[in-house]
């Protein structure tokens, strides 16, 4: 026993809590400096400390769409009626086999600012969402380009102005948020705390100079940008990551901007089953290997802290003296407030519901799909011919 101040503590005891303290430090330090990006960007923002373009570029809009025809229907209007001067918007038809087709020459003929363009249905290509986007890209008049999917509808008749205003000479990326609709039930709310996370994630690292990924759900970028990497050449092979891995790859610390205004939201419709919204995230985390090795450490760090403060906090809270109990306590309050206070700010922000006796749940979910899907889920998946839709 080693006694401290008169108290008794074993040497696991402090072990344990030495590591409790130390995952605290680091998940303190991971949510003021870079989930806390979105609010205290915020902050310059309103305090004129962000400089915005004013004048507005012509803009392609590019959507991919596959057997999309009932949510081009809903959604593609609010696009294509952007109050914004000079934009047109690009579909392209990747080889559906419902009514898309019909529905876009009907819808042709009473937007001029519409073009389409298509993928075969006898293309090959394991992505064939990135063949049909670059078919977009090469059509596309204007350098700059704004991405959203089929089942996308923005916020406001400003989204493309929203996202313009920071098409600087410097600025290669603009990174938008994309939220999913809101429904009733349990796994709607566990789709919408996780994709509010990641964005806080993505949009704060960038905010710090350190942008690693953005959504194809709300996404601009250059055309010469995307030549200039040879766009899609290298991972072509790959399902997924038409828009994480080209920001990955091409984005740094001065050509990366984010656009936070509540306007500039797009909404999409949410999965409605575990087993769709499990495969979706499977789909989405098998490309994360793909990213810069800088990129990989630091989402490392913060699931890898986050799981040795539980871990730790359980095991000192059943092994330790009533001085750490207490103490453990104390610091599960600490970031539990903080939590609180970031998660739910940004929440509020962005337009997303509370999370109160959820958070600490879904915190402690998440990262358990997470582990699996690069463990079991990984080999359980092996060999499944996955497609973007």
């Amino acid at each position: 026993m080693i006694e401290i101040y008169g108290f008794s503590f074993s040497l696991p005891e402090l072990i344990i809590f030495g590591v409790l303290l130390l995952a605290f430090l680091y998940q303190l330090y991971f949510y003021f400096r870079y989930l806390n990006g979105v609010l205290r960007y915020r902050t310059r923002i309103k305090n004129n400390k962000v400089g915005f373009l004013s004048e507005q570029p012509p803009v392609s809009v590019i959507i991919c769409a596959k057997d999309e025809a009932e949510n081009l229907r809903k959604f593609l209007p609010f696009v294509l009626q952007q109050d914004y001067p000079d934009f047109e918007v690009i579909v392209i038809n990747d080889g559906s086999t419902d009514e898309t087709d019909i529905l876009l020459k009907d819808l042709c003929e009473k937007y001029t600012n519409l073009r389409t363009t298509f993928v075969p249905v006898e293309a090959k290509n394991i992505s064939t969402k990135k063949l049909g986007l670059t078919l977009g890209i090469k059509a596309a008049k204007n350098d700059w380009l704004l991405f959203t999917d089929a089942d996308c509808m923005p916020e406001d008749k400003t989204w493309i102005t929203n996202m313009a205003r920071n098409f600087t000479d410097k600025t290669d990326f603009v990174l938008g948020y994309g939220a999913y609709l809101h429904k009733k039930g349990l796994l709607n709310k566990l789709i919408t705390f996780d994709t509010l996370f990641i964005a806080l994630q993505y949009m704060g690292m960038a905010v710090n100079k350190k942008p690693y990924m953005g959504v194809g759900r709300n996404l601009a970028y250059r055309k010469e940008t995307f030549f200039a990497h040879k766009g899609f050449a290298s991972t072509l092979q790959l399902a997924s990551g038409d828009d994480d891995l080209m920001v990955n790859k091409a984005s740094n610390a001065s050509n990366t901007r984010v656009e936070l205004s509540a306007d500039s939201i797009t909404w999409s419709e949410p999965n409605t089953t575990y087993r769709g919204w499990f495969f979706q995230k499977e789909r989405h985390l098998s490309v994360s290997s793909f990213y810069s090795e800088a990129s990989k450490f630091r989402l490392l760090l913060e699931p890898l802290s986050r799981g040795l403060f539980y871990v730790s906090l359980l095991a000192c809270l059943i092994l330790g003296n009533l001085i750490t109990q207490i103490t453990t306590a104390l610091l599960f309050l600490a970031r539990y407030i903080v939590q609180l206070a970031i998660v739910n700010g940004s929440a509020k922000h962005f337009g997303e519901r509370k999370y109160i006796l959820t958070l600490p749940l879904f915190d402690i979910f998440l990262p358990l799909v997470s582990l699996y899907i690069f463990t079991l889920g990984r080999v359980t998946s092996k060999g499944k011919n996955v497609r973007w839709k």
